[in-house]
């Protein structure tokens, strides 16, 4: 059975980090669900793969720039409504994914400082200029955060904060931008990009039981399940959703681990 998000066709995305990982799962999916796709990543290489592989029909389109500086933000922009003649969604996905940055009283402030440059001051930036072409269309927003914003491991500090502050920034938005503009947020879990990699091996090793048993669902996370959510999301059949984190975890963040 076909899963229908609504009407899709001429839609124009915007996906930062769509080159690899869960960007690019988004990117595929919104793909095959008929929409134009703008996809940003700072790996050039793997932009340019990406369109070569995905693009042949000409709805894909890649923009090289960094969502941490102004400049190169207003550029994707521009350069992405200009290329589709509208823009009807904004997906937050690109960020910094290694959490962990060592015990806090060695963490140094330039690193602390990168992951809020890329984790949330890019969403914000990326937010304030696309929310004019996004009224236009009655369109919306998708950032892309992390269960880490409400569950922890230790020395994590830095990238927990981003995530956390994501999912303020995104029901901030949503209450300043609605009616025009809905704005939610997904939350993922471990999520097996390993083949949605730029350099992915040709042989992926399989997860092994244990590892797809910490989960309620039963297996560890695909990037099509962030992208069906998105997909939904930015979908007309979610219009009364807004201000809002969906966690898509397979229920791990739910279930009691204790040690025996």
């Amino acid at each position: 059975m076909t899963v229908s998000f609504g009407s899709v066709n001429d839609q124009v995305v915007l996906v930062t980090g769509g080159a690899q990982g869960i960007g690019r799962g988004i990117a595929t999916l919104l793909l095959e669900q008929g929409m134009k796709v703008v996809i940003c990543d700072r790996d050039r290489d793997a932009g340019n793969t990406c369109v070569a592989q995905l693009g042949q029909n000409g709805r894909l389109h890649f923009v090289h720039a960094d969502v941490a500086v102004e400049h190169d933000v207003k550029k994707v922009v521009s350069a992405a409504a200009e290329w589709g003649g509208r823009l009807d969604a904004l997906v937050n996905n690109a960020g910094l994914s290694d959490p962990e940055t060592g015990p806090v009283e060695n963490l140094e402030l330039v690193d602390w400082q990168r992951r809020l440059d890329v984790n949330l001051t890019g969403p914000f930036l990326m937010a304030k200029y696309a929310v004019p072409h996004l009224r236009k269309s009655n369109g919306s927003i998708v950032n892309i955060a992390s269960t880490r914003a409400v569950q922890s491991e230790p020395h994590t500090e830095a990238y927990a904060a981003t995530k956390g502050g994501l999912v303020a920034l995104t029901h901030a938005l949503a209450i300043s931008l609605g009616p025009k503009v809905r704005v939610n947020c997904v939350s993922p879990g471990w999520i097996d990009v390993r083949a949605w990699k730029a350099n992915t091996p040709e042989v992926v090793p399989p997860l092994s039981q244990s590892d797809h048993e910490q989960h309620p669902a039963g297996r560890v996370g695909q990037p099509e399940d962030v992208a069906a959510t998105v997909a939904f999301l930015i979908s007309g059949q979610a219009r009364f959703i807004t201000g809002q984190n969906i966690i898509v975890d397979g229920g791990m963040c739910r279930k009691m681990i204790y040690e025996e």
